[in-house]
Protein backbone atom coordinates (compact mmCIF):
# COMPACT_ATOMS: atom_id res chain seq x y z
CA UNK A 1 0.00 0.00 0.00
CA UNK A 2 1.30 3.46 -0.53
CA UNK A 3 2.17 5.55 1.95
CA UNK A 4 -0.50 8.66 0.92
CA UNK A 5 -2.67 9.39 -1.98
CA UNK A 6 -1.35 10.23 -5.00
CA UNK A 7 -3.32 12.65 -7.06
CA UNK A 8 -3.28 10.22 -10.18
CA UNK A 9 -5.25 7.95 -7.47
CA UNK A 10 -8.46 10.23 -6.63
CA UNK A 11 -10.95 9.54 -9.14
CA UNK A 12 -14.65 10.48 -10.13
CA UNK A 13 -15.43 6.43 -10.83
CA UNK A 14 -15.99 4.16 -8.65
CA UNK A 15 -13.29 2.13 -9.51
CA UNK A 16 -9.79 2.61 -10.54
CA UNK A 17 -8.61 0.52 -13.41
CA UNK A 18 -5.74 -2.08 -12.36
CA UNK A 19 -6.39 -1.98 -9.03
CA UNK A 20 -8.85 -3.65 -6.86
CA UNK A 21 -10.40 -2.08 -3.23
CA UNK A 22 -9.65 -3.80 -0.35
CA UNK A 23 -11.01 -1.80 1.87
CA UNK A 24 -13.87 1.00 1.85
CA UNK A 25 -12.88 3.87 4.98
CA UNK A 26 -15.84 6.15 4.28
CA UNK A 27 -16.94 9.82 3.26
CA UNK A 28 -13.51 12.06 3.18
CA UNK A 29 -13.97 15.96 2.09
CA UNK A 30 -12.43 19.07 1.60
CA UNK A 31 -14.01 22.39 2.56
CA UNK A 32 -12.77 25.80 1.89
CA UNK A 33 -14.75 29.05 2.28
CA UNK A 34 -13.49 32.07 0.01
CA UNK A 35 -14.57 35.93 -0.80
CA UNK A 36 -14.16 38.42 -2.95
CA UNK A 37 -12.24 41.46 -2.46
CA UNK A 38 -13.01 44.75 -3.86
CA UNK A 39 -10.34 45.10 -5.59
CA UNK A 40 -11.05 41.42 -7.29
CA UNK A 41 -14.88 42.59 -7.66
CA UNK A 42 -14.07 45.78 -9.13
CA UNK A 43 -11.57 44.04 -11.94
CA UNK A 44 -14.24 41.50 -12.53
CA UNK A 45 -16.97 44.43 -12.88
CA UNK A 46 -14.70 45.97 -16.04
CA UNK A 47 -14.53 42.68 -17.44
CA UNK A 48 -18.12 42.23 -17.54
CA UNK A 49 -18.39 45.48 -19.71
CA UNK A 50 -15.60 44.14 -21.97
CA UNK A 51 -17.11 40.53 -22.24
CA UNK A 52 -15.48 37.09 -22.46
CA UNK A 53 -14.02 35.52 -19.45
CA UNK A 54 -13.95 36.76 -16.28
CA UNK A 55 -10.25 36.07 -15.45
CA UNK A 56 -9.99 37.05 -11.96
CA UNK A 57 -13.22 34.73 -10.85
CA UNK A 58 -11.59 31.82 -13.28
CA UNK A 59 -8.85 32.08 -11.18
CA UNK A 60 -10.38 32.55 -7.87
CA UNK A 61 -12.38 29.64 -8.41
CA UNK A 62 -9.71 27.18 -9.61
CA UNK A 63 -7.47 27.92 -6.53
CA UNK A 64 -10.77 27.19 -4.24
CA UNK A 65 -11.25 23.79 -5.69
CA UNK A 66 -7.81 22.85 -5.76
CA UNK A 67 -7.78 23.93 -1.70
CA UNK A 68 -10.63 21.95 -1.05
CA UNK A 69 -9.39 18.88 -3.50
CA UNK A 70 -5.72 19.42 -1.31
CA UNK A 71 -7.36 18.84 2.08
CA UNK A 72 -9.74 16.09 1.06
CA UNK A 73 -6.65 13.81 0.25
CA UNK A 74 -5.18 15.40 3.48
CA UNK A 75 -8.67 14.15 5.01
CA UNK A 76 -8.13 10.46 3.21
CA UNK A 77 -4.86 10.15 4.40
CA UNK A 78 -5.74 10.44 8.10
CA UNK A 79 -7.55 7.92 7.68
CA UNK A 80 -5.42 5.59 5.95
CA UNK A 81 -6.18 5.53 2.33
CA UNK A 82 -4.53 5.60 -0.73
CA UNK A 83 -6.82 6.67 -3.47
CA UNK A 84 -10.53 8.38 -3.11
CA UNK A 85 -13.18 7.19 -5.50
CA UNK A 86 -16.26 9.12 -6.78
CA UNK A 87 -14.56 12.11 -5.88
CA UNK A 88 -17.73 15.27 -6.61
CA UNK A 89 -17.18 19.22 -6.12
CA UNK A 90 -20.00 21.40 -5.13
CA UNK A 91 -20.19 24.54 -4.23
CA UNK A 92 -23.01 27.21 -2.52
CA UNK A 93 -22.90 30.79 -1.52
CA UNK A 94 -23.09 31.29 2.10
CA UNK A 95 -23.59 34.67 1.87
CA UNK A 96 -22.74 37.60 -0.94
CA UNK A 97 -19.63 37.43 -2.01
CA UNK A 98 -18.98 34.29 -0.26
CA UNK A 99 -18.61 30.92 -1.11
CA UNK A 100 -17.95 27.76 -0.03
CA UNK A 101 -16.42 25.18 -1.98
CA UNK A 102 -16.26 21.52 -1.10
CA UNK A 103 -14.45 18.52 -2.61
CA UNK A 104 -15.55 14.79 -1.18
CA UNK A 105 -15.37 11.37 -1.83
CA UNK A 106 -14.97 7.77 -0.59
CA UNK A 107 -11.77 6.95 0.77
CA UNK A 108 -10.65 3.48 -0.12
CA UNK A 109 -7.19 1.06 0.55
CA UNK A 110 -6.52 -0.47 -3.36
CA UNK A 111 -3.81 -2.55 -3.84
CA UNK A 112 -2.92 -3.94 -7.97
CA UNK A 113 -4.86 -6.68 -9.11
CA UNK A 114 -3.17 -9.91 -10.49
Amino acid sequence: MDAGVNVSMVTTSFDLPGYRIVKTLGLVRGITVRSRSILGALGAGLQTIVGGNITIYEEMCEKAREQALDLMIEHAVERGANAVIGTRYDATEVMQGVTEVIAYGTAVQVERAS
